[in-house]
């Protein structure tokens, strides 16, 4: 019989994946991102007054944090579990609000890029998109006879953003050039540029709405500088200055090139005093990239960004996508409109994104990624470490872009840093310890300056949590040098806080005190608390941490005596419940919810993103699992959406996966494709792409199961290049809703166990097969050795 193979990623093949529209922006909700990771641009596509709205990654509000800066935390942690093992619940909440500390710093916009050009204040034949396929934002349109053409593309490989404005017509482009921004900044012109000054403000005056806004403290050591600089490059135009303007006219085609830096010089150096020259860096931006024409930039930036897009494809139908314009296309959508290229322009627009706002040597993604035009933005657009800058990185390893993970891992080991000091200043406490809100600082103290609910501010397990994507990481890449130098050591040291943390009650071990973040109980007195003892979600991360240290050490065989303490540990760790209502209890005891369709459903870390829940463990806590989100419906906010698709699917219930991403489309997203909480966060975009992964594959069982919850609407398709854990990269074809055929490439020469529901043919390896049952159906498990770098295709036996 002939095989037909699935060959991965040429980029031929890859279909369009464009966002366009007849219209400009109206607000920054339509406006259309690009990104290089570093510098980050918001497109309007206004014809007559273009505004591109910029922004640089390293440009916050402050400075390092200090590492003490509430001395006296450490006296009330007894007390404070004094009053919960009494059920003083008030009396907690008060004593834990004088163990908190200052907020994190604030995001901000790097300012504003205004392009007037009067004479297209009436066009014709509007055009604006967003080309996913090589990461180009072009906006066209037709005035007075000549058609102008914008295109623009922010380059990692040059560092900067690059604008190219033609005319159909010779001589025909006059336009104007402006800056500004919504703090104190200066404006100069130099050498065909004009440039952009400013300052950060030195603290996050958000609660205090300081007037007037402070940019220098009394040792000259906060408040960042920043600048960008805008050249002008034309063959047969002018350019020249005016007033507050740089003035282009009688050109055919003009470049405006854009740099950006800032003064940032790590997270424990002061931006201002100890600050890097950020003039120097944006003037050799601008002068390298210069040497380059258009095509020469065009080229390099669209094969930077195509090793990371390329790598994967996802095709759900063979019709074409509909010539409508994208906001015409979800508005039909929503009224219930089949599109699955929609549903494929989507996926594809969080990786876009991810490759766009994540790069090696960055910072990670915030909860607005790279974009943001607010001075005060909504949660300060920082590190919200309750699931936000989590859910951010979920697609990164299964959609092939394990690269795009450092400034993750990097951010963790400087979180590792100032959380050693935070665990003992305020517990006394070994280890690091990472609370809910961070920042570009690698703050980790207890936020809310002593006024915020614990119920967020006082959530203490974000070093659990991260340590997960540490080890996730090898378990896709099975790097061990990777997790014998860098993963096991930090995930060590949060374990070592957790042993501290947790104190026995009862005969198990709890934590005390704690939350289901953000969620408030209700006791049968009636009383409400949102402060606990062992809230599911505590037990569970330490017992995913627990557990994966221990395979680690199965696996490194460095550190036996302390794995074995965990595995003890472990299983003194307060257990699982099912509550009255079958129900997985989220508290300490079946209590009632004040909210029970809560966008949080935290209590279900261990069916996702965790492993200790699944129907092919344990049908009871699964079960338990799906009447938890049956009780908690399918609304929400837009990343909550995001998140149930992911469970659903862990549940390998892949319609109703489905119809939860359908939710997310219809109610929670923006015309720009933005994900809306509201307002913007980006981590629903993002959680939703890792959503379809893993729909078409899973593999945390350390098995690779092909299409565990394929919805029935998607019938027929294929996805090329999605990565399985054990650094296998999976081609998948199916057909009438069943496995048809694949291929799978073997990195890193692991030995390959698949789960699929039909027998296999596996070309290439010697396999054995055996058959197991999972409700009524027959489940076929397929195991073969590999070799690093080969190919087995496979096919599926009906």
């Amino acid at each position: 019989m002939l095989l037909v193979l699935l060959v991965s990623n040429p980029a031929s093949a890859q279909k369009p994946q464009v966002l366009w529209y007849e219209q400009p922006a109206k607000d920054w909700n339509e406006a259309l991102p690009i990104g290089n990771g570093r510098i980050g641009a918001m497109i309007f596509g206004r014809p007559s007054e273009e505004l591109i709205q910029l922004n640089e990654q390293t440009l916050w509000t402050g400075g390092p944090v200090n590492p003490n800066p509430n001395p006296d935390a450490p006296k009330y942690l007894q007390p404070v579990r004094n009053a919960l093992f009494k059920d003083s619940i008030g009396e907690a909440v008060k004593l834990l609000q004088k163990m908190q500390g200052p907020d994190t710093e604030m995001y901000q916009p790097l300012g504003n890029l205004v392009i007037l050009q009067p004479e297209a204040a009436n066009t014709t034949s509007y055009y604006r998109d967003l080309n996913l396929n090589n990461a180009t934002a072009t906006t066209r349109f037709t005035a007075n006879g000549v058609t102008y053409t914008r295109e623009m593309f922010s380059s990692s490989p040059d560092q900067v953003m690059v604008i190219r404005l033609t005319a159909s017509k010779n001589n025909a482009l006059n336009f104007s050039v402006g800056v500004d921004h919504p703090l104190q900044f200066s404006r100069s012109f130099a050498n065909n540029e004009i440039v952009l000054k400013g300052k950060a403000r030195i603290t996050n005056d958000e609660r205090r709405n300081t007037k007037p806004l402070i940019y220098v403290d009394s040792l000259g050591q906060d408040g960042m500088r920043f600048q960008f600089r805008i050249r002008a490059i034309t063959r047969d135009g002018k350019v020249s200055t005016s007033d507050s303007l740089l003035e282009v006219s009688n050109a055919t085609e003009v470049l405006l090139m854009v740099s950006a830096a800032t003064s940032y010089n790590g997270f424990n150096r002061f931006p201002d005093s100890d600050g890097k020259n950020e003039e120097q860096l944006a003037i050799d931006y601008l002068n390298r990239a210069a040497l380059k024409n258009y095509n020469q930039l065009l080229s390099n930036h669209t094969k930077d960004y195509q090793h990371f897009f390329n790598r994967v494809e996802l095709s759900l139908t063979d019709a074409p996508a509909p010539d409508l314009a994208t906001d015409k296309r979800l508005a039909a959508y929503k009224t219930g409109s089949a599109d699955r290229s929609l549903e494929e322009l989507y996926f594809n627009f969080g990786r876009y994104l991810l490759i766009s706002c994540s790069r090696p040597g960055g910072i990670p993604a915030n909860l607005q990624g790279i974009w943001n035009a607010e001075i005060r933005p909504s949660w300060r657009s920082n590190y919200t470490t309750n699931i936000n800058v989590q859910m951010n990185y979920w697609p990164a390893e299964p959609a092939n872009l394990s690269e795009l993970t450092t400034p993750l891992i990097e951010q963790t080991r400087r979180w590792a840093i100032n959380g050693t000091a935070t665990a003992k200043n305020y517990y006394k406490m070994r280890g690091w310890v990472l609370h809910h809100n961070s920042d570009i600082w690698a703050q980790t103290n207890p936020v809310g300056e002593g006024a915020g609910d614990p119920k967020w501010a006082n959530w203490s397990l974000g070093s659990p949590w991260l340590s997960q994507h540490l080890y996730e990481h090898y378990r896709f890449t099975a790097d061990k040098k990777y997790l014998r130098e860098t993963a096991y050591p930090l995930m060590k040291s949060a374990a070592e806080f957790c042993l501290d943390w947790l104190v026995e009650k009862d005969g198990v071990l709890v934590t005390a005190p704690s939350t289901s973040p953000e969620n408030v109980y209700v006791l049968p007195n009636g009383t409400k608390g949102t402060v606990t003892i062992a809230s599911a979600m505590d037990m569970q991360i330490i017992w995913d941490l627990f557990t994966n240290i221990i395979e680690a050490d199965s696996i490194l065989g460095v550190d036996k005596p302390f794995a074995a303490l965990l595995a003890r540990k472990r299983a003194q760790l307060n257990p699982l419940q099912v509550g009255r209502k079958g129900n997985l209890v989220e508290w300490y005891r079946d209590w009632e919810d004040e909210d029970p369709q809560h966008r949080h459903v935290s209590h279900l870390f261990a069916l996702h993103p965790g492993r200790q829940i699944s129907p092919l463990i344990d049908p009871k806590f699964a079960e338990a699992s799906r009447k938890t989100l049956e009780v908690r419906g399918d609304g929400g906010t837009g990343w909550s959406k995001a998140w149930k698709i992911n469970f659903w699917a862990r549940l390998l219930d892949g319609d109703h996966s489905y119809k939860m991403y359908q939710e997310l489309l219809k109610g929670s997203t923006l015309n720009n494709l933005f994900d809306t909480h509201p307002p913007f966060q980006i981590d629903g975009n993002f959680g939703a792409t890792a959503g379809i992964t893993e729909m078409l594959l899973q593999s945390h069982l350390n098995q690779v199961q092909l299409l565990p919850a394929l919805p029935s609407a998607w019938g027929k398709g294929q996805v090329k290049g999605l990565v399985a854990r054990g650094n296998f990269v999976v081609d998948i074809a199916w057909n009438n809703g069943r496995l048809s055929r694949g291929l799978l490439v073997s990195k890193a020469g692991s030995k390959c166990v698949l789960r699929t529901n039909a027998p296999l043919n596996i070309h290439g390896a010697k396999a054995s097969t055996r058959q197991v049952k999972f409700n009524n159906e027959t489940h076929y498990i397929t195991t073969f050795n590999t070799t690093p770098g080969k190919s087995y295709a496979y096919e599926a036996l009906q």
